[in-house]
């Protein structure tokens, strides 16, 4: 074994130094062991090296972390076996928990996040803002579909980023880009996705949420199981979206619909615009009935149980059927307001998949049957069964201020 405790010099020396710390982190030494301290001393040592023959920008220690499970297409969950458990994942990633000595060998070795990256402080609030920040936000996109109202184009419009980013984050605070890193996310995907483009059609909800504010307050504990029932009832209208739109907005409650974004493939989210306003944003990127009943319960119920006194925004893929706690949660509480437990197993349509069987159980429970045939599809895995009756092409048209959004997502 090598006994190295100076600087690093040569290349040799630090490879050296890089196979005899990966041979202690296979150990997984105990702390105020003497591989412990040695591992300790070499993670420093190679950081040296690193910092002076790799040089890289400073970066935010837990952003490092989220660029690289979007590299690598990794969830929450694979970040388990060098974190610890999942509460631990969350508490990380929301800045709420350090990254301790342990995590950071296990996320340079699994990883390959340098140790001096993870090492660094995170930004702090009075951070200065970078050009290269404003620039990685979806520019064009934002213009095309008239965030940035008359926007200049071409070269002029990449040479205005900073300017027009703070114009449009202006509505909701001028918040810099370091703390939506920093508030607590949880994303429902299993695909890697662009942050700043996320960023940005968080921001638009909430400037449209604060531009059409309900004349109501949002009261804690209005939602529960009737109120539920009772958006979901609306289902049974032609006009039923825009109805639920309406009837939650009587509630202190937004609901705004926004097309996603490239690379979030986002079907929904809840969040709060300010205090004692909660938004779900909604991006129909699938123009069902179906579709839009359940993303819309599932972010209501993120809202009557998730959202209750914190910051924290959720963001669904719903093409992913699995999920946190949380997500299961939202998941069976949406489906129990739009067709009930009771219901669904004393009803026909659990063997006899017709339209008529579809639409007598959507009379006895008043929801629209597209509803009932989404969950037949869901319960029997059979996406192709009862199509026709998902309600494809009549959500979008109900929303004048969704047809004028303009822009072409992927």
């Amino acid at each position: 074994m090598t006994t190295t405790t100076k600087i690093l010099k040569t290349e040799a020396e630090y490879e050296a130094a890089s196979r005899e710390a990966a041979r202690l982190v296979a150990l997984d030494p105990v702390s105020g062991t003497r591989e412990a301290d040695r591992l300790e001393l070499l993670s420093v040592l190679i950081s040296d090296y690193e910092s002076r023959h790799f040089p890289l920008p400073a970066s935010d220690p837990i952003e490092a972390i989220r660029f690289r499970m979007e590299q690598m297409g990794l969830a929450q969950r694979d970040l388990v076996p060098y974190i610890g458990s999942k509460s631990k994942v969350s508490e990380v990633l929301a800045g709420k928990r350090r990254l301790t000595l342990p995590m950071v060998r296990a996320l340079t070795t699994g990883l390959g996040i340098p140790a001096r990256v993870l090492l660094q402080e995170p930004p702090k609030p009075d951070s200065p803002k970078t050009e290269t920040e404003w620039q990685r936000f979806p520019i064009r996109e934002m213009a095309a579909r008239g965030y940035f109202g008359n926007a200049p184009k071409g070269r002029e419009l990449k040479g205005s980023a900073e300017a027009l980013i703070e114009g449009f984050l202006a509505p909701v605070g001028s918040r810099p880009v370091y703390a939506f890193r920093k508030q607590s996310q949880h994303v429902r995907t299993a695909r890697a996705f662009d942050n700043y483009a996320l960023y940005a059609w968080t921001v638009q909800v909430s400037r449209q949420a604060l531009a059409h504010k309900p004349k109501v307050t949002y009261r804690s504990g209005v939602i529960d199981a009737n109120f539920m029932l009772q958006v979901a009832q609306l289902s049974w209208s032609s006009q039923g979206p825009r109805l639920a739109q309406e009837f939650l907005e009587q509630h202190g409650i937004s609901l705004v619909l926004e097309r996603h974004m490239p690379k979030t493939y986002l079907d929904g989210a809840a969040l709060w615009a300010a205090k004692d306003h909660p938004v779900i944003g909604m991006t129909l990127r699938y123009d069902r009935l179906d579709n839009f009943w359940f993303c819309l319960m599932h972010e209501l119920a993120h809202v009557h149980l998730h959202l209750q006194g914190s910051g924290n925004v959720y963001y669904d893929d719903l093409e992913l059927k699995e999920g946190d706690s949380r997500e299961i949660e939202a998941d069976n509480t949406a489906r129990e307001a739009l067709v009930p437990r009771k219901s669904w197993e004393d009803s026909a349509v659990r063997y006899v998949r017709s339209p008529d069987a579809v639409k007598e159980l959507a009379k006895q429970i008043h929801v629209h049957p597209a509803v009932v045939a989404g969950r037949v599809q869901f319960e029997s895995k059979d996406f192709a069964v009862l199509s026709s009756l998902l309600g494809h092409g009549s959500v979008r048209s109900l929303f004048p201020e969704y047809q004028r959004s303009r822009g072409e997502s992927r």
